[in-house]
């Protein structure tokens, strides 16, 4: 569905006081995107490198949604941790830099390729925003 305003990004939802964890192993990319989140009033903890770190942000607030990279530090693969917070009824929006992504349907909100544009990132937390949870 195209946007009213053919010139910029999509309307987003409100997002402001949402809880979000960022699993990322490139600072550069972790330290954007949670810029940009932070700058929509969006709770952002993280980044984070591995899925051990993850899960203590985890331990400390159940978040709303999660954006992980599915190549972590130390070439560590975040499939464990996907399961783990679908379980939890975390959404989860996956971010990577491969184009072959195989994730189990329905664990996953979206799948955005980096690198991410800001029309990509509003279209996933719209339906985030528009889902069940």
């Amino acid at each position: 569905m195209a946007s009213s305003n053919a010139h910029g990004p999509p309307e987003l939802c409100n997002v402001k006081g949402l809880h979000v964890i960022l699993v990322e192993d490139s600072w550069h990319a972790g330290v954007g995107l949670k810029n940009l989140l932070q700058a929509w009033d969006v709770n952002v903890a993280g980044p984070v490198a591995t899925t051990a770190e993850a899960e203590n942000l985890i331990a400390e607030h159940v978040p709303d949604v999660a954006f992980v990279d599915l190549n972590l530090r130390g070439n560590e693969r975040a499939y464990g941790l996907i399961d783990r917070l679908h379980e939890m009824g975390v959404c989860v929006i996956v971010t990577t830099g491969y184009s072959d992504v195989q994730v189990a349907t329905g664990k996953v909100a979206a799948i955005l390729r980096k690198p991410i544009s800001e029309a990509q990132l509003i279209a996933a937390l719209n339906r985030v925003c528009a889902g069940p949870r």
